[in-house]
């Protein structure tokens, strides 16, 4: 296990689209521990493979909830519903927090690390930082999609 660098905006690789993975091989699981690791030493309550330079469709995520490490391989929203307007940040953008409009409930499938698959259900933070770490994957950012975005001194909720 292993903390990663984290991309910075304006980098390149973050408006890339991440390639799905094929196979589950040991690098996956190791590049799940280090998203992990990075995730919780930034601090952050999720991070997307792009964040870190890699670009495989592989996100983490915790808000601090009873589901705990959420890890998902190949993630896709398949179901979206109602609204939530609020604030985000990002590790890739240090220093900044934007509203952004999102679904307060989602669903989404992937894989878990063993290959098998995996749906997680989440409303209102679970569920922003789903759309927002999936976003990553298809090289979209939060200030893409900012109503406003403005300078803030604290990011110990950002994603």
């Amino acid at each position: 296990m292993a903390i990663r660098i984290i991309v910075k905006d304006p980098d390149p690789v973050l408006r890339e689209i991440a390639k799905r993975v094929p196979k589950i091989t040991p690098n996956i699981h190791k590049l799940l521990n280090d998203m992990a690791d990075t995730m919780y030493d930034a601090p952050g309550v999720g991070l997307a493979a792009p964040q870190i330079g890699i670009l495989k469709r592989v996100i983490v995520m915790d808000i601090g909830d009873e589901n705990g490490l959420i890890e998902l391989i190949n993630p896709e929203v398949i179901f979206e519903e109602g609204e939530q307007f609020g604030p985000e940040g990002c590790l890739s953008i240090p220093g900044l927090t934007g509203d952004v409009q999102r679904a307060q409930r989602v669903i989404v499938k992937g894989l878990d690390r063993d290959g098998n698959e995996k749906t997680v259900e989440g409303t209102d933070l679970l569920a922003r930082c789903i759309l927002h770490e999936v976003d990553h994957l298809n090289g979209i950012l939060y200030t893409d999609l900012a109503e406003k975005v403005y300078r803030t001194e604290q990011q110990e909720d950002e994603e």
